[in-house]
């Protein structure tokens, strides 16, 4: 989701596997060498990873079932061969999140990340329809367009995507990408899959659980939001006031007040709310202009500043200085907030956001009916935002926070009925397999409480929370969260989860003298 997807980077959902790769050293020596049913050659695209072998290819797949006239879209796989003799243990599918987020251009960081595991189990990587290494059906919205745009803006541009798609927007569902991976399970001869989900991988996860329960051995599940979302995003809104208050309370010495940190939250969007501010944001790609309102104070909160928490928990991150930018801007101070902003948007890319705003709006649960005309799914959705009690947006507007979301509230109201396969549904038949649900305990994007109910739709469950992590809690560098999701996978049982409670708290940036 940003909920998953993730402070986004390229295909807006960010995972935080593709911030290890950034940090990972580059592999010296690798085989990528096809054998079975996979080319002679491996193609360009196909990732070299230390000490294993890589098998990369690609099918062919329909782009809608049951519309060949659609045509079809080529799908990319890489499988990192597991390093001992002997036939392999398991296969483990991995998806890091989105929708639309790559996995072949992390090889080398899940390697990392799932190093003994891969000993004697292969990993599954596939490129989504759309996405990375496999074929684009692009709907002409680029990332930094969609993220700098006002929520008008927002809401034009998915207009536009699914006129350009066309019938072609029926082809963007977490189904689709579901059968794609089974499809490719099935090209390769394996019998049964682990399911590794990150971020939205653990909306689409269970989604191929339901459709291929016989093929599925385990399940993983990282950074995880129920098939039952929320669309009026107040999970991670409660959240936000709650990272405050725990960010300030765990440092020694206490570098600041929590309640009156949510307390200068709530007068800062206030503020935004009628007081909006100009901030310019110069990227690679070029300069753009953000109108700092509220709805964008809380998509800095609830997941920029969910990303890269506990990395390196001694250095600065964006959660660990809003207290003080608060501060600041309360007093009449909007430097420190403003360089928080122009920091975030450095990463604004050009990649097409067709699989990003497809799969959301195709998919997600909303607060109107997708059959109705737009006047009557707007009386639905304002009905909807005037039934919220007061308080269940914490410190915001129920307005301003959910037009902070990329994925939900009303951005995909003008999404066309035509050509649009019915929503997800929420209440699936799943496997009785154990699976295993992390949640990390500063994540605002997909929080604890997400978690939890993420973890109920499975009989054989178990959820733990990461403290001091943000989202998704494998991007912790002592591999913990690794070493345990690696366990669970080979043994179907989490081991010793003792580790999870002694990651040490983020760094804080000091509020002096600390008010309260």
């Amino acid at each position: 989701m940003t909920y998953k997807s993730t402070a986004r980077r390229a295909g807006l959902g960010v995972s935080m596997m593709a911030v290890m790769t950034s940090v990972l050293p580059t592999a010296t020596a690798a085989s990528a060498s096809l054998s079975g049913p996979t080319a002679d050659v491996a193609p360009a695209w196909c990732p070299t990873v230390d000490g294993h072998q890589v098998d990369c290819g690609r099918l062919d797949r329909p782009l809608v079932a049951e519309k060949p006239e659609l045509g079809e879209v080529k799908v990319s796989y890489a499988v990192v061969r597991h390093s001992a003799p002997g036939p392999a243990k398991g296969t483990v599918a991995v998806n890091p999140g989105g929708p639309g987020e790559t996995s072949i251009d992390k090889a080398e960081a899940f390697a990392w990340g799932l190093e003994g595991l891969l000993k004697d189990h292969d990993l599954l990587l596939v490129d989504p329809r759309g996405s990375g290494t496999s074929q684009p059906v692009p709907c002409g919205v680029t990332d930094a367009e969609y993220r700098f745009g006002t929520r008008d803006q927002q809401r034009a541009a998915v207009e536009r995507c699914a006129k350009n798609l066309g019938p072609k927007t029926a082809g963007y569902t977490s189904a689709a990408t579901a059968d794609d991976i089974d499809a490719i399970r099935a090209h390769l001869g394996v019998q049964k899959l682990s399911l590794y989900g990150l971020s939205y991988g653990t909306y689409l996860m269970p989604v191929y659980a339901s459709r291929h329960p016989e093929r599925v051995r385990s399940i993983v599940l990282s950074g995880a939001y129920p098939l039952q979302l929320d669309p009026l995003a107040r999970p991670s809104a409660q959240a936000v006031s709650l990272n405050l208050r725990r960010v300030c309370e765990r440092g020694v010495p206490v570098a600041c007040d929590g309640r009156q940190a949510v307390q200068d939250l709530a007068t800062t969007a206030a503020r935004l709310r009628t007081q909006p501010i100009t901030v310019p944001i110069t990227t690679e790609h070029g300069v753009y202009t953000k109108r700092f309102t509220e709805d964008k104070l809380a998509n800095l909160l609830f997941e920029a500043a969910s990303s890269q928490v506990g990395f390196e928990p001694d250095k600065p991150t964006l959660l660990g200085r809003l207290p003080h930018a608060l501060d600041r801007f309360v007093k009449g101070d909007t430097a420190p907030l403003r360089k928080l902003v122009q920091e975030e948007g450095k990463t604004g890319s050009t990649v097409d956001q067709a699989p990003y705003i497809a799969v959301t709006c195709n998919d997600y649960r909303k607060a109107w009916s997708k059959d109705a005309p737009l006047s009557e799914r707007w009386r639905q959705y304002n009905a909807a935002l005037a039934a919220v009690r007061p308080g269940e947006h914490g410190a915001f507007s129920a307005k301003g926070f959910t037009e902070g979301t990329t994925d939900a509230g009303d951005v995909c109201i003008g999404w066309p009925r035509e050509n649009t396969p019915d929503p997800q549904p929420t209440t699936l038949e799943l496997p009785d397999v154990p699976v295993l649900v992390l949640s990390g305990d500063l994540d605002a994007n997909t929080p604890d409480a997400s978690g939890k109910k993420a973890a109920a739709q499975f009989r054989d469950s178990r959820f733990f929370s990461a403290r001091n992590m943000g989202h998704v809690p494998e991007l912790e560098p002592s591999r913990c969260v690794t070493g345990i999701s690696a366990h669970f996978l080979r043994t179907g049982t989490p081991g010793d989860a003792s580790c999870l409670r002694a990651l040490p708290p983020i760094a804080v940036t000091p509020v002096h003298p600390v008010r309260g």
